[in-house]
């Protein structure tokens, strides 16, 4: 079975199109008019395989640059706490000149006690001569342990400011060090991905022609998602799947996948978000499968149509940001046809952070606006939901906000763009491994 270039499309979008990367925000904010995005997704070119071994290749290189990066970094930690560091070596200098000043100083206050007992020690017989040389050098030693004394303050403020300035260096080469891993960390991961569409679009050369057909008749309704959820609480809503393809279905699987990101739109928060789902025949919650798939309703009649619950729990430890939920519907006949929802319905919703004190479950407000006929896409309470066109191979885009750095926005794009084409790839997958 033929797997589409969904992957492939997003990571050429992200890496080839900057004006696509600044139009999605890592908020996933204010979204276009369906019909807009999605003629706005349909006339993105599909990119070729030249593309996409051009982009890997990017790719690769901006890894290896990173790579590199990483490792004068560490080389530079190594260096910044070794002995023979600039900074460790005028930090030692400083503290042994702070260590003689203040022995310089001991053996300067020494001297004074030494003077004064030998002037205390002079006998009533004592000439004049003898006290007045006793007394001068009483005075000596006075003045010389005053000098002594300053000198080992001053020694002493420059050992420690010698100290701090070797502490600063060894922390800016930590710094440096961990900025560069995370470098790496974001190279690698860009590198895969890239990786993984070059390899998807050459598996889909490889594959021939033959796919499971787009099948506007099979619809997935979502009512009763909110548009905003909070860390610590579960929001339950309501997936409806109905078969107007005007024949029966042996196999109907419904696909539901949730991806989420901090505030930033760059650093992945899904893992804090879980899927389970019900039904009146399973009442009892169950986790959606590894490959995304809820095996729940089995055969579909024309006309006739079955639901599902699902559950999204946040856990109380989730920090503030954005989530979109990917829910769609296949199916596959004991003849070998197969088909799939032309769209996923794309739901949007703020994630805020667990309070302090503990606060009410929000409620989900139920749509009821009608769907596009044949669309997959939901219009869920006062959440917005966004068409992902399964035909074009793209997500659609959100606007931009002027405020957010081009690098941020890119990275949100990158993110927005990959968790759907992700998502759907892993979804043709499935169906393909069925």
């Amino acid at each position: 079975m033929k797997i589409r270039r969904i992957l492939a499309t997003a990571v050429a979008v992200a890496v080839t199109t900057p004006a696509v990367m600044l139009s999605v925000t890592p908020a996933f904010a204010d979204t276009q008019p369906a019909a807009q995005a999605d003629a706005q997704a349909r006339s993105q070119a599909k990119p070729t395989v030249k593309e996409l071994e051009k982009a890997a290749a990017e790719a690769q290189k901006a890894y290896e640059t990173a790579l590199a990066a990483k490792e004068a970094a560490y080389q530079a930690v190594e260096e910044a706490f070794s002995d023979t560091a600039p900074h460790a070596v005028t930090a030692k200098a400083a503290r042994k000149a702070a260590e003689d000043a203040a022995t310089a100083k001991d053996t300067a206050d020494q001297a004074v006690v030494d003077a004064r007992t030998a002037l205390d020690d002079l006998t009533e017989d004592a000439t004049e001569e003898e006290r007045t040389t006793a007394q001068k050098a009483l005075s000596e030693a006075e003045a010389a342990a005053a000098t002594a004394a300053t000198a080992k303050t001053t020694a002493d403020a420059d050992a420690k400011a010698a100290a701090t300035a070797a502490d600063d260096a060894r922390i800016a080469a930590l710094r440096a060090d961990n900025t560069a891993q995370k470098t790496l960390d974001e190279a690698l991961a860009a590198k895969k991905a890239a990786d993984a569409a070059l390899a998807r679009a050459k598996e889909e050369e490889d594959q021939g022609d033959g796919e499971c057909v787009d099948e506007p008749g099979l619809t997935t309704v979502v009512t009763g998602f909110p548009s905003t959820v909070t860390a610590g609480t579960s929001t339950t809503f309501s997936v409806r799947v109905s078969n107007g393809t005007g024949k029966d279905l042996g196999q109907v699987l419904t696909y539901a996948g949730v991806h989420a990101t901090d505030k930033t739109g760059v650093k992945d928060i899904a893992t804090y978000l879980k899927l389970t789902w019900s039904t009146a025949a399973s009442p009892k919650w169950q986790n959606v499968d590894g490959d995304l798939y809820i095996d729940a309703i089995g055969g579909l009649k024309q006309g006739s149509h079955a639901d599902i619950k699902l559950r999204l729990d946040v856990d109380a430890k989730s920090p503030a940001g954005q989530g979109l939920t990917f829910i769609a519907g296949d199916y596959f006949n004991e003849d070998g046809s197969c088909g799939l929802t032309p769209d996923a319905a794309v739901n949007e919703f703020d994630i805020k952070a667990a309070a302090v004190k503990p606060v009410t479950k929000p409620t989900p407000t139920p749509s009821t606006s009608a769907p596009v006929a044949g669309s997959g896409v939901t219009p869920q309470g006062s959440g917005s939901s966004v068409p992902v066109n399964t035909t074009s191979g793209t997500l659609a885009a959100t606007g931009s906000s002027d405020t957010t750095t081009e690098m941020a926005l890119a990275s949100g794009a990158a993110v927005a763009l990959g968790a759907g084409a992700m998502f759907l790839a892993r979804r043709r997958k499935a169906g393909a491994d069925a």
